[in-house]
C-alpha cells in the first residue's frame, strides 16, 4: 500500500480502515454507555448499596490486573482480528444476559458484577488486539492519522456515552437500555467480518507463557523511550483518576453547582479530547513528534492548576479551561506516541508490549481514587484536588528526565531485537 493521499477524508476513503474505524467507534460508544448503564441497573432495579456499586465499577478494571499480561501473549499467538471478533461477541452475550435475567425475575447484583468482569475481560483482549492489528492494516506513514481518527471518535464516544445511557434508560428502562448497548458490539463484529484484508499467519516457536510475558515486560523496562512513557502514564493516571473522582464533589459541595450544571461542565472539559485528537498531527508536523509528546503531556499539564481556583460565576471558566487543556494535551501526546509504538515495536511483540504498558497504566487508576478519597476526608475536597493536580503537573518531569527532551522527532525505524539477550532476557 502507498501512503494516503492528502484528501479531505484521508484514510476514511479506504474501505478496510473505514470498517475498523466504524467498528471501534461504535464499540467505544458501547463501552462508554456501559459505564453508566450498569450502575443505573444496580441502583434503580436492584436498589444496590454504595459498596456494591463500587465493587461493580472496580470489576470493569480488575481484568487488566488479573489477565492483562497473559492476554498480550495470546494476542501475539493468535490472529488479531479473530481475537477482536471473539471479544465483541462475548461482550454482546454478557450484556444481553441482563435483560433476559430481569425478564425471568432472576437478576442479581452478583450477575451484574459477573457481567462487568466478562465485559472488562473482553475489553482487555479487544484493546490489546486492535492496537496490534492497526499496523497490519495501515502503513507506517499513515499511523499518526489513523490513531488521530480512532482516538478522536473514542473521545466523542466518551462525551456522548453517559448522555446516551441516560436517554436509553428514560426511553426503554435501565435494563432495556443494555439491549442497545449489546447491539453496538454486534455492529463492531459485523464491521470486522467485512474487512477484506486477511492476516498472514506468523510462525514462531512458542515458549512457556511466563517466558513470553517476560519478553514484553523487559522490552518496556529496558527501552528508555518506552520505560519513561510507561512510568509517566502510571503517575499521570493515578493523579487524573484522583482528580476525576473528586470533580462532582468539588463542583457540587465546594463551588455550589446543581446536578445539571455539573454534568454540563464535566461534558465541556471532555471536549478537550476531541481537540487533542485534531491538533496531534499539526503539532507533530510543526514541532516534531518528540516535542509534540512533551508539549502535550508535560507542557500543558500545569494548566490543570487552574481547576482548584474555580468559583461560581466567571470563575467557572478556570475549571473548563484547565480541564480542556489537560485532556487535550494528554490525548494529543497519546495519538503521537501510539503511532510511534506501532512502528517501533516489532509486530510479533506488539500484544505483549501493549498489555505490559496498559497493565502498569490502568493498574494505578484504582489507587488514585482511593488516595483522593482519603485526602479529601482528611484535608477537604479542594485541598485534595490541589494535591492531585500538582501531582499530575509534576508527572511530566518523568518524561523530561528521559530521552525525549533531547529529540525533535521520535525514531522512525523498527526496534531491532534480533539477538538482543540484554533486551529480552532470553
Amino acid at each position: 500500500m502507498t501512503s494516503t493521499a492528502k484528501t479531505r477524508f484521508g484514510l476514511l476513503r479506504r474501505r478496510d480502515f473505514r470498517l475498523l474505524w466504524v467498528g471501534e467507534s461504535v464499540s467505544s460508544l458501547g463501552s462508554s454507555v456501559t459505564g453508566v448503564a450498569l450502575p443505573l441497573v444496580a441502583v434503580t432495579v436492584l436498589d444496590a448499596p454504595p459498596l456494591a456499586v463500587g465493587v461493580l465499577a472496580a470489576a470493569t478494571w480488575l481484568p487488566w490486573l488479573l489477565i492483562g499480561l497473559p492476554a498480550g501473549v495470546w494476542v501475539d499467538r493468535l490472529p488479531r482480528r479473530r481475537v477482536m471478533l471473539a471479544a465483541d461477541w462475548a461482550s454482546m452475550a454478557a450484556f444481553l444476559s441482563v435483560p433476559i435475567a430481569a425478564a425471568l425475575g432472576r437478576l442479581t447484583i452478583g450477575q451484574l458484577i459477573a457481567v462487568a468482569l466478562a465485559a472488562g475481560t473482553a475489553k482487555v483482549f479487544f484493546a490489546t488486539a486492535y492496537r496490534a492489528y492497526l499496523p497490519f492494516l495501515v502503513d507506517g506513514p499513515d499511523l499518526l492519522e489513523a490513531n488521530a481518527k480512532l482516538q478522536g471518535s473514542e473521545q466523542v464516544a466518551n462525551l456522548a456515552g453517559p448522555g446516551l445511557a441516560g436517554l436509553l434508560a428514560q426511553l426503554f428502562s435501565a435494563v432495556g437500555g443494555l439491549i442497545a448497548d449489546a447491539a453496538t458490539f454486534a455492529v463492531s463484529a459485523v464491521c470486522l467480518i467485512r474487512i477484506e484484508r486477511r492476516e498472514t499467519p506468523v510462525r514462531r516457536p512458542r515458549r512457556r507463557l511466563r517466558a513470553e510475558i517476560r519478553d514484553g515486560l523487559l522490552l518496556v523496562a529496558r527501552d528508555p523511550l518506552l520505560r519513561a512513557n510507561t512510568l509517566y502514564g502510571c503517575a499521570a493516571n493515578l493523579a487524573l483518576t484522583g482528580y476525576t473522582s473528586l470533580t462532582v464533589l468539588f463542583l457540587v459541595d465546594d463551588v455550589g453547582m446543581g446536578a445539571g450544571q455539573t454534568g454540563l461542565l464535566i461534558a465541556a472539559t471532555s471536549l478537550g479530547g476531541i481537540v487533542g485528537a485534531m491538533v496531534a498531527r499539526p503539532m507533530a508536523a510543526r514541532f516534531g513528534s518528540a516535542r509534540a509528546v512533551l508539549l502535550g503531556k508535560a507542557g500543558l499539564a500545569p494548566t490543570g492548576l487552574l481547576i482548584p481556583l474555580a468559583e461560581r460565576g466567571a470563575g467557572l471558566a478556570l475549571f473548563v479551561l484547565g480541564g480542556v487543556m489537560i485532556v487535550a494535551g494528554v490525548v494529543a501526546g497519546n495519538v503521537v506516541f501510539s503511532g510511534f509504538i506501532q512502528t517501533y515495536v516489532p509486530g510479533e511483540l506488539m500484544g505483549r508490549v501493549t498489555s505490559s504498558v496498559q497493565m502498569v497504566n490502568f493498574g494505578a487508576m484504582p489507587l488514585g481514587g482511593v488516595l483522593a478519597g482519603a485526602l479529601a476526608g482528611a484535608l477537604g475536597v479542594r485541598a485534595a484536588l490541589w494535591v492531585m493536580l500538582i501531582g499530575f503537573a509534576l508527572s511530566g518531569l518523568i518524561l523530561l528526565a528521559g530521552p525525549l527532551r533531547r529529540l525533535r522527532d521520535l525514531p522512525s525505524g523498527r526496534l531491532d531485537t534480533a539477538g538482543r539477550e540484554d533486551l529480552l532476557g532470553v
